[in-house]
């Protein structure tokens, strides 16, 4: 299968990309910087340049053609102003689902963040209350698609630790750590489930094998047809 991420040079992308070229999967990166393209390649994934916030909606339909699925895990990045945060988490967010659309791919996983669905609380700095209004939109934004097996990916806090395999996913876990390797892992598992369609989901660490938590949040749902 086909798969395109957006920020495809972010720590979690480059994971995913390993993991799907692994399998023999084809992943393909988008990144803005052609100075990356090596990163990807060396992930064995074929790089893409695209600024997802200067680019039209024709370009990035054009990188989606042929793709079975798509993942944005893009964000504007540590030391970015809250114009960026919208810029990027928002409408680029956004510019990347419309494009998927109109590609014809089905399945859609986005990477967001936890605490997105409230408004941040009085005294939150700026530019984060920024940026969790910025992943709220586009959150609300996928969840009105009908066009799209869509399923959204909240990750705890982040570390570089080595995976466990080991998490607990859910639409509410509480707030802890999860590895990078093992939400490159989750993700892997959601692209091949379906059956998590629809769902909005919380990931941290925990005693769970990935394969059999993501089976455990689908099994009540119906897959929909392929």
């Amino acid at each position: 299968m086909r798969t395109v991420i957006a920020g495809g040079h972010g720590k979690i992308a480059l994971r995913l990309e390993r993991l799907l070229a692994a399998r023999g999967d084809e992943a393909v990166g988008l990144v803005r910087n052609p100075d990356h393209c090596a990163d990807l390649r060396a992930a064995g994934a074929e790089p893409a340049v695209c600024d997802l916030e200067s680019a039209s909606l024709d370009e990035v339909t054009a990188h989606l053609e042929g793709a079975g699925a798509a993942v944005f895990a893009a964000g504007a990045g540590p030391g970015s102003g809250a114009a960026r945060k919208d810029s990027v988490d928002r409408a680029a967010a956004k510019l990347f689902t419309d494009a998927a659309e109109r590609a014809g791919v089905r399945r859609y996983l986005m990477v967001s963040a936890m605490n997105t669905d409230r408004e941040p609380p009085p005294g939150t700095d700026p530019v984060f209350a920024a940026y969790l209004r910025a992943k709220s939109a586009a959150d609300a934004d996928l969840r009105a698609r009908s066009g799209l097996y869509w399923t959204i990916l909240r990750p705890g806090r982040l570390t570089d630790d080595a995976g466990t395999g080991l998490v607990t996913l859910g639409s509410r876990t509480g707030r802890s750590d999860v590895s990078r390797d093992d939400v490159a892992a989750v993700l892997l598992a959601l692209l091949d489930e379906p059956g998590t369609s629809g769902l909005t989901l919380e990931l941290v660490g925990g005693d769970t094998p990935i394969g059999r938590a993501v089976a455990d949040v689908a099994a009540d749902r119906p897959a929909p047809p392929r």
